[in-house]
This record gives structure tokens, sequence and C-alpha cells, in this order.
């Protein structure tokens, strides 16, 4: 008798090994388009980078769902658990983008032909996770008024509310992710298709830069120049006394 373990494959579906019938991965590898279709060999490394990117966004609205479900429920701590997750898929999505740099400009625009009018914009990720981040929001303001609290409170006694401390730092958090997004999506498309020119679908580059600074909460950022302004007033009188 063999002490080897037994590793026929048991799944039934599509794939030569379990792992490629759980992951699906004849399917998953025959999305992309193929060589004979390019308009350029980089539609390849456009695609992968887009479609991953749409899978990291898949992932993070799923948790993101999860989080909301929490506040609602007064669980605070474990909505920033999936909070994180949440933040570490829109990460994913951002370093991956220094891939798309790796295109010269002039080979980009071969790409581009291929595209139509697909834009950033028609991306179902993020017009999704916008509005899970904006329910997201709303569930966060509603769980402060629940709890008779504002930003200012909480940031002025963090031991006393530990738990809502840490959700309004992980939306906070995925505030910040999202601006890095922006940022550096802003930088890719300047580096590959110029500063003063226009998308695919005619929008500006400019117009793409003002939206860069745009929050999921309303105050959450406001809060940090309030406490400022209490500080200069209360702590510098009290170094002075």
């Amino acid at each position: 008798m063999s002490d080897k373990p037994d590793t026929a494959q048991i799944l039934k579906g599509q794939g030569a090994s379990d792992y490629e019938v759980y992951i699906r991965t004849d399917e998953l590898l025959a999305l992309q388009p193929e060589q004979e279709t390019w308009k350029h060999p980089d539609e390849l490394l456009f695609t992968v980078v887009h479609q991953s990117s749409e899978l990291w966004l898949k992932l993070g609205i799923a948790e993101g769902l999860r989080a909301i479900q929490f506040v609602n429920a007064g669980s605070y701590q474990a909505a920033v658990r999936y909070l994180n997750r949440t933040r570490q898929a829109i990460d994913f999505t951002t370093t991956q983008l220094s891939m798309l740099e790796q295109m010269t400009p002039w080979d980009y625009q071969h790409v581009r032909t291929a595209l139509g009018h697909g834009s950033g914009f028609d991306s179902p990720g993020f017009r999704n996770l916008r509005t899970v981040l904006g329910d997201l929001g709303a569930s966060v303001t509603a769980a402060l008024q629940r709890e008779g609290h504002t930003f200012e409170s909480i940031y002025l006694d963090v031991t006393g509310n530990e738990s809502l401390y840490a959700l309004i730092e992980s939306v906070i958090d995925i505030d910040e992710a999202i601006m890095m997004w922006r940022s550096k999506h802003i930088k890719v498309i300047e580096r590959t298709i110029g500063t003063t020119v226009s998308g695919t679908q005619g929008t500006p580059v400019s117009a793409v830069r003002a939206l860069r600074d745009k929050s999921i909460l309303p105050g959450i950022w406001d809060i940090r120049a309030t406490l400022t302004e209490r500080a200069n007033v209360e702590l510098a009188t009290d170094a002075v006394s």
C-alpha cells in the first residue's frame, strides 16, 4: 500500500485537474483576445490588467457589502475586518496600473483603436464600487448618529470609542486608497496620451484630474482642519497658562 496521498481528480467539470476545474482556468484564459485578432501585441497586456482589476473590484465590492451589514448591526469591529479587504483590493488595482506604463505612447495608440468607445468610466467594477461605498458612507453616518457621536467627539475620546474610531479610520483608509488609485490612473493617462487631450469618450484629462480628491464620506477630511483650529486655541492657551 502506498503512503502517498490520493491526488486523483474528483471534481467534475472542464479541466485536467481539480485546480483547473475549480478555478475554471480554461474559461478564464479564453477571455483575452486571440493573437490573430490583435491590432497590436500589447492588447494582451492591456486586457489582462483591466480584467484582473475587475476581479479585484468584484472582491472589494463583496467585502464592502458584508461590512455594511455589520455596520448596520452595530458590529463595528467586524466591519473593519472586511473594509480592510476592500482597501487591499483597491490597492491591488492601483499597483498593477504600472504595467500600462510599459507600453510606449505610440503603441498604446494602436491598442486604442481596438477599444471602440471603451472607457474606464464604463468599468462595472468602479461603477458598482462607487455605489457600495456611497451606501457605506450613509451607513457610517447613521451609525454615528445612532451612537450619539460626531467625528469630533470620536477623535477627542478615542479610548472610549475604539470600535467607532477603527471604523471611521477604515473608511478614510479606503477614501485615501481610491484617491491614490485616481492619482495613479491620471498619471498613467497623462504619460500615455498627454495632459491636454481627451480620452476615448471625449472626456478631457483635466476633468478626470478634478475627480481625484472626491470623498466617500463628507466631512471626514474637514474634521482634521477643525481639530487643528481647536488645538490652536485650546492647546496654545494651555501652554501659555
